[in-house]
């Protein structure tokens, strides 16, 4: 039980937190890992040697730690958490591992004079009431995506039935299940959860559905990272009739029903939940401006669907802008996404809704010039690629 006495201390952790709280999750990843490999799968290694999943954990730890009274206040990282972790499959089980080894990095990186017994109550106390609240909110998607028509819970046999190249870097993988059953209606802009063993060792990965839902097969389309152990096995070991196992679809950066102007803006391999929303909003009538940034024309996936869209579709506006072109390539500007171009592609009334993705620097890029452009926050959405904090 979180006394207001807890709330106290967790809030005077706060300044500990902002100072060095990435330094306390470096050393909680290193525990945890080094002596609970049943937890190593869920965990991109990746994101560990870049420091991507320890910077995560730290700001969700402070944004938590600054809102322990008044946990509403959080929006919605608790949701992108929830999803994040049902499509990887954490269950209750994992929930004690990880509050033992955030309590003992707190002793052992902060000492015991500061992190003293009272402290890892109060910190006891705060982590099984978020633990309580992670749990009973991902227990929900569970047994909603289990009783779903054409839904499951774990994980469920896929096999590969085509195999496609999008671009140089990007190749689709179109899914269908091996029971032949029917599949559970996804929402534009969701992922898949994904289990693969891969020379003898368990992984899991996220990938973000590319077409629209259709109750027969899902499709996925990913990026070949040059020190991907993942995306590299995907593109040259999985084939055409490989089984794959998948977890139901989860996520809720989705496309919300409107009347505005929308506006998709994508970079590189940020198009492909892009590429639901724009299939599922063209059926509304309302004016699309699908913006995509790549480094040059072979590298852009789907650009010649993207055009066929546009041609069927009118209220479909459409622009390409290379950063690095080569010869031959024929965009609609060259070089970064500016404040220029941005408003001379987006529609006059900023009154629109606009979904981004991409690397993060571009969507930090982005998210500026749409408040520039006066483009209302609330109607800004938007989700970085890399983990959710991980709690």
């Amino acid at each position: 039980m979180l006394s207001s006495q807890h709330i106290a201390i967790i809030k005077a952790t706060v300044p500990l937190l902002e100072s060095g709280g990435e330094t306390l999750t470096r050393h909680f990843y290193k525990v945890m890992l080094g002596e609970y490999p049943e937890v190593r799968v869920l965990f991109n290694q990746a994101h560990q040697a870049n420091g991507d999943q320890p910077r995560a954990l730290a700001n969700g730890v402070l944004m938590y730690a600054r809102h322990i009274d008044q946990l509403q206040a959080l929006g919605p990282l608790v949701n992108q958490i929830v999803h994040k972790h049902v499509s990887l499959q954490i269950l209750p089980e994992h929930y004690p591992i990880v509050g033992s080894c955030l309590l003992r990095a707190i002793r052992e990186v902060l000492g015991e004079e500061i992190a003293t017994d009272e402290v890892i109550e109060a910190w006891a106390a705060a982590y099984g009431q978020l633990a309580d609240i992670l749990i009973g909110a991902e227990e929900q998607v569970y047994a909603a995506n289990a009783e779903a028509v054409g839904g499951w819970r774990g994980g469920r046999q896929f096999r590969v039935d085509q195999k496609v190249e999008e671009s140089e870097e990007i190749t689709s993988f179109h899914l269908v299940p091996e029971d032949g059953g029917e599949l559970v209606a996804h929402a534009p802009g969701q992922y898949i959860g994904m289990r693969l063993v891969i020379d003898g060792e368990e992984v899991r990965r996220n990938y973000s559905l590319s077409a629209s839902s259709n109750g027969r097969e899902y499709r996925i389309s990913v990026k070949r990272e040059p020190e991907g152990k993942v995306s590299n096995y995907l593109h040259d070991r999985v084939q055409v009739g490989s089984t794959l196992e998948l977890f139901p679809p989860a996520g809720e950066f989705v496309l919300r029903e409107s009347d505005k102007p929308l506006a998709l803006i994508t970079a590189g391999v940020g198009i492909t939940p892009a590429l639901a929303m724009l299939e599922s909003a063209k059926q509304s009538g309302r004016p699309i401006h699908f913006i995509h940034c790549a480094r040059h024309g072979g590298v852009h996936a789907f650009r010649e669907w993207i055009e066929a869209q546009a041609e069927k579709h009118p209220q479909i506006r459409h622009f390409f802008c290379y950063s690095e072109p080569r010869e031959g390539d024929d965009a609609h500007a060259e070089g970064f996404l500016s404040h220029e171009l941005l408003a001379r592609w987006l529609p006059a009334e900023r009154d629109l809704d606009a979904y981004f993705l991409g690397p993060k620097p571009f969507m930090a890029q982005v998210k500026k010039l749409l408040r520039e452009l006066g483009v209302p926050e609330q109607q800004s959405h938007y989700e970085f690629f890399g983990p959710a904090a991980e709690l």
